[in-house]
């Protein structure tokens, strides 16, 4: 952030967002934001819109959740039937917070299962299996925690709306795009999967993460006030005028909110325009740098071509016609959240990027060494197992955000390349590493998850 804007949050780093009477400008303020976001998530023009900052996307997910929850009972009580066994639809690749709403607020979490076939994020098709009358909502995610991906949101409605034709029954749509709806607006304004697909009723994403603001700030917002339950909303009198509440935290710090706006005002459609195309341009240099080393397969798609042969898969998302011949715009790739690459070489996959004598040659090298080999080099490259039914697939995952520049991914793929010959070469480093690391063949062993039976 430029200094100006440091000093923006200095000077309100004591406001309290949550005292509307004392601090009318910062309430002004967030309301633009959530103005501003619902505006490029393309709110339809016959909607209201309403949302709220929160302490990050966690917070968001919890509200989003929740409206969710509370329509569903309102439903549910009017139609006469019950409504105590409430479940939630999304993928096992879907980030911890989702499954914290499940868990805090008692709500059955049904986890579709992933794999390669579903490019290790959530299928539509096999979603439905999980649905039934007792289903609150799907949540679709927006860049997928794992891999990056965009699962596919416009799929997720139709196959929802097939659904309902043969039941009658009704089921909404949570976006999480926590990493990705900073990102979809300015990389690939094409692309269908925020408000204007007509069962997404409400979206978070994380301001601290691409729309550039310091740690502790999410946004959500919900299509129309009337997805909005009003036992959600609570009004209070006692800070010197009546205001309205609906978040889980009550204070909250202003000045994340006014660094946003600031971002919104100094950066505009084109400022977060360029920083996605550099960060994605960035991240292909280093993918492709990667795959042509020989020694590792990229398993993340920021650098493949959005050709018209992959399209006719459920979890892709949009038409030949948003796709571009420039090899330099970003909806000439497939979509993805901003900057993930994730590389494998496991040897036991098809990832693998080893050649056979490579295998035959080396086959003590462990792809869990390369994490503690670069962080001695001071790179944070974490090495983690895909979500359950592929968890034998190990990965490393690197980020690429505005801050890494063209001489930083410069300096990681030297690093990468020169800490995987030093293990080839079966020396010191590689040695020490295998005593570190090995662990005990019970310890290895990992947890198998137990999914909810298909409907």
């Amino acid at each position: 952030m430029p200094p100006e804007g440091e000093k923006l949050m200095v000077e309100n780093m004591y406001k309290n967002l949550a005292d509307q009477d004392e601090y009318p400008a910062t309430v002004a303020i967030q309301t633009r934001c959530v103005s501003i976001i619902a505006n490029i998530w393309k709110v339809p023009k016959d909607c209201t819109a309403i949302g709220t900052a929160t302490g990050g996307s966690s917070e968001a997910i919890m509200l989003g959740g929740l409206a969710m929850k509370k329509l569903w009972q309102e439903q549910r009580k009017a139609a006469g039937k019950d409504y105590f066994h409430p479940n939630i639809v999304f993928g096992s690749n879907a980030q911890v917070a989702l499954e914290k709403f499940a868990r805090y607020f008692d709500v059955e979490m049904r986890l579709v299962p992933v794999d390669e076939s579903t490019r290790f994020c959530m299928s539509p098709e096999r979603a439905m299996q999980y649905i039934d009358e007792n289903t609150i909502g799907v949540m679709v995610i927006l860049g997928s925690t794992y891999t990056g991906v965009f699962e596919n949101v416009l799929e997720m409605n139709n196959q929802l709306d097939e659904y309902e034709k043969k039941t009658g029954q009704h089921v909404p749509i949570h976006v999480d795009a926590a990493s990705g709806g900073f990102i979809a607006p300015f990389a690939y304004p094409k692309y269908r999967w925020a408000f204007d697909i007509p069962r997404v009723q409400s979206i978070n994403t994380s301001g601290h993460k691409f729309g550039a603001t310091p740690v502790g700030l999410g946004w959500i917002v919900w299509k129309d006030e009337k997805y909005l339950p009003k036992d959600l909303i609570f009004e209070l009198h006692y800070l010197g005028s009546t205001e309205y509440s609906f978040n889980l935290n009550f204070s909250r710090p202003a000045a994340p909110v006014i660094a946003q706006m600031f971002n919104f005002l100094n950066l505009g459609f084109e400022g977060y325009q360029r920083l996605a195309r550099v960060d994605l341009h960035n991240a292909r240099v280093l993918s492709r740098a990667l795959e042509a080393s020989g020694f590792y397969k990229v398993v993340s798609e920021i650098h493949l071509p959005y050709d018209g042969g992959l399209l006719s898969g459920t979890t892709i998302g949009e038409g030949v016609d948003a796709a571009t011949s420039d090899p330099e715009d970003p909806q000439h790739y497939r979509r993805m959240a901003i900057g993930y690459i994730v590389i494998s070489n496991k040897d036991t996959h098809p990832y693998l990027r080893f050649s056979e004598q490579f295998k035959a040659e080396y086959p003590y090298v462990k792809q869990e060494w390369m994490q503690t080999l670069l962080r001695a080099r001071q790179w944070i490259v974490p090495n983690y197992a895909l979500p359950p039914d592929a968890q034998d697939i190990e990965i490393l995952r690197v980020v690429v955000r505005e801050n890494v520049s063209a001489e930083l991914i410069r300096r990681i793929m030297h690093d990468i390349i020169e800490c995987t010959e030093s293990l080839m070469k079966k020396g010191t480093e590689a040695m020490l590493m295998a005593t570190v690391t090995e662990k005990p063949e019970d310890e290895t062993k990992r947890e198998q998850v137990v999914y909810s039976k298909p409907c």
